[in-house]
């Protein structure tokens, strides 16, 4: 009788989700955590100028145009001095901060390094202006950012798509095919508008819920493979 042999088992090979073209970095909350230095420079600003400012008043700035949250101070907070100086007498303020001590997000260094190592370009979008993100780029990972896109470089901030479709456009990229990491709803807004795949992640503010958007506690829990699973179009939710 024929010797009879059982059929071998079939094995299924998941290929995992290919790598965004591009993943796109907010700064200030989402990078580092310079939302306090805002938040101090705001108050110290206005007690400069006899006016009140509350913790609650500070968070509505968050993720703002600097000039939309400049004009919130000179009306709201009785800062007596044009727009513009008022956004020069912020930046001044944190830019010194910043000189003294970068606040890394937990994971932003690691991710932004697993992410050079796997061959995925970086941009920085930024609603802080040029002297603020320089500082904040040459104390990281050298050649982290292929580009920054700051708010003195924009005609509609934050959360307008502008930002973003900048970025993308210097990158040579389709929004569509990259990933925005993003903590404000203003930022999360403008990623979203622009076609970006977006992951929120908790910083000052809570991430809210909406359809299609990712979220997470930290970035400690965010790795390479999770940044696929987004581009791939998975809504990721870390934040348990």
């Amino acid at each position: 009788m024929p010797e009879t042999f059982a059929p071998a088992p079939q094995t299924s090979v998941t290929t995992p989700p290919a790598l965004p073209a591009a993943v796109l970095w907010d700064m200030d909350g989402t990078l580092v955590d310079t939302e306090p230095y805002w938040i101090g420079a705001e108050h110290e600003l206005v007690a400069e100028h006899g006016g009140t400012w509350s913790h609650e008043q500070a968070l509505q700035l968050v993720g703002n145009d600097l000039t939309v949250s400049a004009a919130i101070l000179r009306d709201q907070g009785g800062v007596d001095l044009p727009v513009d100086a008022i956004v020069e007498r912020l930046l001044g303020r944190v830019v010194e901060q910043v000189r003294e001590h970068v606040p890394w997000q937990p994971g932003a260094l690691e991710l932004l390094t697993a992410l050079a190592e796997a061959g995925v370009p970086c941009a920085l979008v930024t609603m802080s202006y040029t002297v603020l993100a320089e500082e904040v780029v040459s104390r990281g990972p050298a050649g982290a950012f292929v580009t920054v896109v700051t708010g003195d470089q924009v005609e509609r901030g934050k959360p307008d798509p502008e930002p973003y479709l900048i970025a993308a456009q210097r990158l040579g990229v389709d929004p569509a095919d990259c990933v925005a990491i993003e903590d404000s709803p203003t930022g999360i807004a403008s990623a979203r508008a622009a076609g970006v795949a977006t992951l929120g992640v908790e910083a000052v503010l809570p991430v809210p819920r909406l359809d299609g958007l990712s979220r997470a506690a930290s970035l400690e829990r965010v790795d390479v493979p999770t940044i696929a699973r987004i581009a791939a179009g998975e809504v990721v939710d870390l934040t348990r």
